[in-house]
């Protein structure tokens, strides 16, 4: 450092220069002193960390020092499942992971409710993660919490089994949505048909908030990362304009690589509605999904198919009129085959449930759950090469576990035990 002679004849500048100088020094070497402390992180620091990512709170000693055994014998994965079976794994951690996917506003803060519940319950009880988009599956309170019976019509059963502080590792109990919703087993598809995501995404609207919602929640991007518009448009509704602003141009460049795959897909849920009174309940709390099953018409349609398949039709007359819930991957071609779709279904189907299988059974719905959680373990999204390699070999295990996200946790914990 060259300094002025007025500097250099100064003696309050030649404090603050050195001054300067050994803050310089301290800040370079900060990083590696931290890093240092990460390497040489024993099986205790391990152990705790691992049990603060994956209960969110601290461990007592006792436990810690179970993990830390189990982390110097070479079995972390084992250290990670103690930890999981602290209350607050289910209560915190697995509660606050689920509960901005129920939501439009991503909200870590809404209240319990059904989808809520049954990923808690199907995370505590090892069930094959694809029944999250598929599966005639539930979770409701057990009895003896004193909670009010599930209901179709409102959200008091969860919101009074939050508010008790009850411990979700024990109270939640595994039944089947068919048997409280009236919604045929066939027609149930995880939980897109839970009262929850209906009240979210189908309320109103067109029904394509549900299949959006769900390709950011586990698939994990939006439509705009789906836009393909090579695929042909000929499954758009007739509610989308094709000159929006008198420009077909925006149509034809943007408007269209989004609805020209999700219409087809979306049509899977044309005999989904979320009914509730408008006037009286403009919120929809006590709403309930409704499914229209065989015979059951619609007054406007005159088909199974929701009234809101066949609004604002004057948009463009000559668009598609959908007529049942049959569905369509237009997305098994284009750009999106990198989705790596399964070469054991065929692409089409009919239904939220078969759809739900398309979508559950991907390369990138698997990809997305093991993301997910390493986001949430390990505080920070993937930044390396190290981190990728991390998550393809997490992600072959979790498909050749039978899709046990709980073992994700562990496993993730494991990887990032040294942060």
């Amino acid at each position: 450092m060259y300094l002025s002679a007025k500097e250099s004849n100064n003696p309050i500048s030649n404090v603050c220069t050195k001054a300067k100088q050994s803050l310089k020094l301290l800040c370079l070497s900060a990083p590696l002193i931290f890093a240092s402390a990460l390497v040489s992180a024993g099986p205790s620091e391990q152990a705790k960390r691992m049990h603060d990512r994956l209960a969110g709170v601290p461990g007592t000693s006792i436990i810690i020092q179970q993990m830390a055994d189990l982390i110097e014998a070479g079995d972390a994965p084992g250290a990670a499942q103690i930890a999981m079976q602290s209350p607050s794994f289910y209560n915190v951690t697995i509660k606050n992971w689920v509960t901005p996917w129920t939501n439009e506003e991503f909200d870590v803060f809404a209240p319990l409710n059904d989808y809520t519940a049954t990923v808690i319950g199907m995370v505590r009880d090892e069930i094959d993660f694809r029944q999250v988009l598929t599966g005639d599956i539930l979770y409701i309170a057990d009895s003896s919490t004193g909670a009010p019976s599930y209901s179709n019509n409102n959200n008091a059963h969860y919101e009074a089994l939050e508010n008790s502080g009850a411990d979700l590792s024990t109270v939640l109990v595994a039944t089947t949505q068919s048997s409280l919703t009236g919604i045929p087993a066939q027609a149930t598809a995880g939980i897109m048909t839970t009262r929850g995501a209906a009240k979210s995404f189908f309320k109103d609207g067109t029904n394509r908030a549900m299949f959006r919602f769900t390709l950011m929640n586990h698939m994990c991007a939006d439509l705009e990362a789906f836009k393909d518009t090579s695929r042909p448009p000929d499954r758009i509704r007739q509610d989308l304009s094709r000159s929006p602003g008198g420009d077909s141009r925006i149509f034809t460049n943007s408007c269209s690589g989004c609805h020209s795959g999700m219409d087809p897909l979306a049509q899977a849920f044309a005999y989904y509605n979320y009914d509730y009174n408008v006037e009286a309940d403009p919120d929809g709390e006590n709403g309930r999904i409704v499914y229209n099953a065989q015979g059951q018409l619609d007054t406007e349609t005159q088909l199974r198919v929701q009234a809101k398949y066949w609004i604002n039709s004057n948009n463009f007359p000559f668009g598609y009129v959908t007529m049942n819930d049959n569905w369509d991957n237009y997305w098994r071609q284009g750009q999106n085959q990198t989705i790596g779709w399964s070469d054991a279904l065929p692409g089409t189907g009919s239904g939220a449930k078969s759809m739900g299988e398309e979508l559950a059974n991907s390369q990138t719905f698997a990809n997305c759950q093991v993301k997910k959680v390493f986001k949430n373990v390990c505080l920070r999204a993937p930044q390396d090469e190290a981190d990728r390699t991390a998550i393809t070999q997490i992600q072959t295990e979790f498909m050749g576990n039978n899709y046990n996200i709980k073992n994700v946790f562990a496993a993730t914990a494991d990887y990032c035990k040294g942060e």
